[in-house]
């Protein structure tokens, strides 16, 4: 995750001078082996050291002579790292092969041992990443079929819906060759959500190819109606989330602009796709359409829209209502901002419970100060040491002594503690990684480092970065939420030419987009921040759709009768529609979140997933209630309305 951090944090720029003035790496791991002595432990120490990719390997020897009875010791400070015939090593994991150097130790230490930590957690959900995303699209290519058949009234048709989006599917994850490198995340998340949200695009074009079928018998004379007649509906569709997956990649933290990018592209095809591949696809094929008819699946919607409009004062009120606790609620919801703790039934998952049972928790922080002044370092690490939650200090004063020059010392010695520009202390806290008192931690050590070195001290380690991440993110919603919506409206005002639409609309989906986000607060669970912050803007982006088609049949039918009238209409006909639509994405959003280990593809898919179905919620009961109660401003609002003057 440091990757995607931009180069003015802190972070990177303290891994940049570690990597540059010193060999080893922090500490990012905890292994533990059980049932071992003490020299039996200092000889998997040994072994764990000679692991190719392995630094830094931090043991009780490191911080006490282990010569010493162990009952005259300071016992937190042995039981920091060997407690009842367990013993714990802090290593530092070379970054990159995290899969091939944790499948090392795993052979080393056997089933008995145990890692935890970024390094495991890393390599866990990049082996899941391209299988979890195969299970997924095993499950999901069935269940969208089933949706797609009960739809339609041809059994061939979905798989040429299918073929269109997965052609540009396979299109888009093969250009990413030319970017080099995706994030795992999107890897898992980008093609089952390129998959769903542009689906639409094909079932509006094949839809109103079958409608002219009916009016022509020359199907390429009812190809390019149908296209006609689709295309600014297809085009607003995708303009729509376009934009909203453009305003991903202005995310500093670069994980955003990653997806985003990868999105934008898969839109861009998707779109291509259906306007040039799918129309010669099912000219060549309509002859197999005709054949394979059957008779529809689904009873008649005609009288929801009579069912909807009884309850619209009540719909108003009751969503209104819902509105500013919600709004309030998403704001107040606790996060977190790492990849978060491995579901158990993974051994990365039954691993960690196993090292937390045995030892509790241990985050190291890293602190890098200028060298040469040695009363200041003592006097920082002396205010290091009587700090809360932190168990020990390593650093060359405290440990080799200050007395001792290193000149005098052997390079293997001094080279842990001292590069050319800086000296090293190592600060062993018994907290997490994140959460209130470790990111307190991190901004009291920082605090007391800048005290003595101002800003030329720098801090690292996996809390630092979530610490880092954190106010990277937290910055970038803002600037996000923000693009999302204003780059949607301007799409909304251009294709209905009206200034109170795109109100109406983005009030719609916004509402299902705060409601959904709301609901971990009143749970009381934490929500993964990366995934808060790409499902408010993929949910908006992706579900306007079911607005803009509901609005824009609307609106047509509005030319032609009294409001109340043309929405009855248009419920009557659009919901199945729309519901369709609602049940594909949230199909993917749920499957994402059964299927995958990884916290935050998890926390998309269930947002997603729940997403979908409160954004359908809203347009079948809200959109329809803010259409009567608004007629009269929208009709005064919109260019040539044209709206029917019926009383």
């Amino acid at each position: 995750m440091v990757d995607y951090l931009p180069d003015d944090a802190q972070s990177t720029q303290a891994m940049d001078i570690m990597e540059e003035e010193f060999t080893g790496a922090v500490p990012n791991t905890r292994v533990m082996v059980t049932d071992v002595s003490l020299p039996e432990a200092l000889e998997y120490k040994e072994k764990l050291s000679a692991i190719d990719g392995v630094s830094e390997v931090i043991w009780l020897d490191d911080v006490m002579d282990v010569k010493t009875p162990l009952e005259i010791a300071d016992e937190e400070t042995v039981e920091t790292y060997y407690k009842e015939g367990n013993a714990l090593f802090s290593i530092s994991v070379r970054t990159g092969d995290e899969v091939e150097i944790t499948d090392a130790i795993y052979e080393l230490i056997g089933e008995a041992g145990a890692i935890a930590g970024e390094a495991i957690n890393t390599a866990s959900s990049q082996k899941m990443a391209g299988t979890e995303s195969l299970y997924a699209g095993l499950l999901l290519v069935p269940i969208i079929i089933f949706i797609l058949v009960i739809s339609t009234t041809s059994w061939i048709e979905p798989l040429f819906f299918l073929t269109a989006i997965g052609v540009s599917v396979l299109i888009n994850l093969g250009t990413n060759i030319f970017i080099g490198e995706v994030s795992f995340v999107t890897q898992s998340v980008a093609p089952i959500l390129q998959l769903a949200v542009s689906l639409d695009y094909a079932v509006f074009l094949l839809h109103s190819f079958s409608d002219y079928r009916k009016t022509t018998h020359n199907p390429e004379e009812a190809m390019q109606l149908a296209m006609k007649k689709s295309f600014p509906a297809i085009t607003a569709s995708a303009a729509t989330t376009f934009f909203g997956f453009i305003a991903l990649t202005f995310m500093k933290f670069e994980i955003g602009s990653d997806l985003g990018l990868n999105l934008v592209k898969g839109i861009v095809l998707s779109f291509i796709s259906v306007m040039v591949f799918l129309p010669a696809l099912t000219l060549y094929f309509y002859k197999w359409m005709d054949k394979t008819q059957h008779k529809s699946f689904v009873p008649s919607f005609k009288g929801i829209g009579n069912k909807v409009i009884k309850f619209k004062i009540p719909s108003l009120l009751l969503v209104f209502a819902t509105l500013v606790p919600a709004f309030l609620a998403q704001s107040n919801t606790a996060f977190t901002y790492g990849l978060g703790e491995q579901p158990e039934h993974t051994r990365a998952g039954s691993d960690y419970k196993k090292v937390d049972e045995a030892f509790g928790e241990t985050t190291p922080i890293v602190l890098l100060v200028p060298r040469g002044d040695v009363p200041k370092e003592e006097g920082l690490v002396s205010e290091l040491e009587e700090l809360d939650y932190v168990t020990s200090v390593i650093a060359y004063v405290n440990k080799v002594g200050s007395v001792i020059p290193p000149e005098y010392l052997d390079k293997s010695i001094t080279n842990e503690f001292y590069s050319e520009n800086y000296s090293r202390i190592v600060i062993n806290t018994n907290q997490g990684t994140e959460g209130d008192i470790p990111f307190s931690i991190v901004e009291r050590v920082e605090q007391i480092a800048e005290n003595y070195y101002g800003d030329q001290a720098f801090s690292l380690g996996e809390s630092v970065t979530l610490y880092d991440i954190k106010n990277t993110v937290t910055k970038d919603n803002l600037v996000v939420n923000v693009l999302t919506v204003v780059t949607i409206a301007i799409v909304l005002l251009i294709s209905f030419k009206s200034i109170s639409i795109p109100v109406v609309l983005l009030i719609t989906i916004q509402s299902a987009v705060w409601i959904n986000l709301s609901i971990p607060y009143f749970t009381n669970t934490s929500l993964v921040f990366v995934g808060y912050l790409i499902i408010s803007t993929v949910q908006l982006a992706a579900t306007v759709d079911y607005a803009i088609l509901l609005t824009e049949d609307y609106n047509h039918r509005r030319k032609e009768m009294t409001a109340r009238k043309a929405i009855i209409k248009t419920l009557d006909e659009k919901t199945f529609s729309i519901s369709i639509s609602a049940a594909i994405l949230s199909s993917v959003g749920f499957i994402l979140w059964i299927t995958t280990s990884n916290p935050i593809v998890a926390s998309i898919g269930l947002l997603l997933g729940r997403g979908a179905l409160l954004a359908f919620v809203m347009v079948v009961l809200l959109l329809p209630a803010m259409l009567l109660v608004f007629d009269k401003l929208i009709k005064n609002t919109t260019h040539n309305a044209n709206f029917n003057e019926e009383k």
